[in-house]
């Protein structure tokens, strides 16, 4: 990181080179300014320029290891590693005390997926480096790689010890922590890095993550307050109190914080749906659905927003305009069980009949573990008049959910319709003994099956036992 004067230097370091390269006139610069202007051209992707300045570095300072080791990290980031690694070992052999070195070598092993090497590599340059954050938070993720998530978050924890500003490794250490789902040892964590560097905003936010987690969402709401304060344009923190306020059902708070990210950012199609189901909350249907469709006019792909959308006009008993805009859920997302199901019960509310069994059909292609759903397509295949499949779905649906007497009652009344009256009578029996309250099911769904006398007698027989 460069002071203020050191920025001002480096940049008239690069003007004076790209001026050179304009009138060809040779200008001399030393090799740490070289250095900087060629890793100024190779983070900035401007390869080409990163080479003639490397050239010219070495022209004039053939004998800098800096500078050589700059040429290495190019040829890595070409993928040549074989020279990369030649290079390395003439450099090693010159200076091999020097850090750069094996932090060079961990990341040609890094690219090779041989992360335990370079581990090992990154090991060495410990015990030579002045820049223990840097090599620390490099270990860290080598670890990542390999899954070793306990000593990953030791080595960021290290990184932070020795640069406690590092945002990126306090982040890397949250995530162990979430990974290991030891979200109590986060909190114990982040509160001691916290006593010791009490304005640290992300230390705060992640603080109140974890709160969230484990479901205390006042104290989630103290810790957002605190990364708000210290930083007002945190649009994550508001982002999260907004959420934290929501599961205390606090509605008219969270739509305050969700207000407040929308002036601190750009519209956010998130947020707005996020609005939209506190508004809906609060049982305001048209503010709901207002930010439901900003949501949507923000991000068309918004699948949530537009089945959020469906739902309400599903309370409204507005079936033809919720069947709208499932189908626009459905294009954006076909493989979702449950906007299945829903386009499967509309359609059967509307008689589509055949619309419906399809998607019932669908859902359970997609995953859905609801009985009502096998229930539904039983019944729809059965207005269909398709009573063979209809058993079908039922009994498929008894090998799923074990003693329910609704699925028992229905293989009742179409074992009944389609004559054979033995298999009837058996799943009466198995229904009667599981619910005989609710005996008046079978007079819902098949009315003319329960007028039949053979039934009413086999009810009024098994009642008496």
């Amino acid at each position: 990181m460069f002071t203020h004067d050191e920025e001002d230097f480096f940049r008239m370091s690069i003007s004076k080179f790209e001026n050179m390269l304009k009138t060809n006139k040779i200008c001399f610069f030393d090799s740490e300014e070289f250095e900087n202007i060629i890793l100024h051209y190779l983070d900035s992707g401007k390869i080409n320029l990163s080479k003639k300045a490397l050239k010219l570095g070495l022209e004039q300072h053939p004998n800098s290891i800096g500078l050589k080791l700059v040429q290495v990290e190019l040829l890595v980031f070409e993928n040549k590693l074989d020279k990369a690694e030649k290079l390395l070992n003439e450099l090693q052999h010159i200076d091999p005390r020097n850090d750069e070195v094996y932090i060079q070598r961990a990341n040609i092993h890094s690219k090779q997926g041989s992360h335990h090497k370079a581990i090992d590599s990154l090991k060495i340059a410990l015990q030579y480096t002045e820049d223990f954050a840097d090599v620390y938070s490099l270990l860290g993720m080598e670890y990542l790689f390999i899954d070793e998530i306990l000593e990953a978050k030791d080595a960021f924890i290290k990184c932070l010890e020795h640069d406690s500003e590092d945002q990126t490794a306090l982040y890397n250490v949250v995530y162990c922590y979430d990974f290991l789902d030891n979200h109590q040892e986060a909190i114990e964590f982040l509160e001691e890095f916290i006593d010791h560097n009490p304005y640290s905003e992300v230390a705060w936010h992640q603080l109140g993550r974890q709160y969230y987690t484990l479901k205390y969402f006042r104290k989630a709401i103290e810790a957002f307050d605190f990364a708000c304060i210290i930083d007002e344009h945190f649009v994550g923190a508001y982002l999260e109190k907004g959420k934290s306020y929501e599961k205390l059902k606090m509605y008219t708070q969270a739509i305050n914080c969700y207000k407040e990210t929308l002036q601190l950012d750009d519209p956010s199609s998130y947020v707005y749906r996020r609005m939209g189901l506190c508004y809906e909350a609060l049982k305001n249907y048209d503010k709901a659905l207002k930010y439901y469709l900003r949501s949507v006019n923000e991000d068309p792909l918004m699948d949530k927003s537009w089945i959020a959308i469906a739902d309400l006009h599903l309370k409204k008993n507005d079936f033809k305009k919720a069947l709208q805009f499932v189908n626009k859920a459905l294009g954006i997302d076909e493989n979702n069980h449950l906007y299945w199901r829903r386009y499967a019960i509309i359609n059967k509310e509307l008689l589509f009949l055949e619309e419906a069994e399809l998607g019932f059909r669908k859902a359970v292609e997609n995953g859905d573990a609801f009985l009502d759903t096998w229930l539904y397509w039983s019944e729809t295949l059965h207005l269909l008049e398709d009573n063979v499949q209809a058993v079908e779905k039922l009994l498929k649906a008894r090998e799923i959910f074990n003693d329910e007497y609704e699925i028992e009652y229905r293989l009742t009344g179409v074992y009944m319709l389609v004559n054979e009256t033995e298999k009837a009578l058996y799943h009466l029996t198995n229904a009667l003994a599981l619910n005989y309250k609710n005996k008046t099911l079978l007079q819902t769904l098949f009315p003319a099956v329960w007028k039949n006398e053979q039934i009413q007698s086999y009810i009024q027989n098994f009642n008496q036992e």
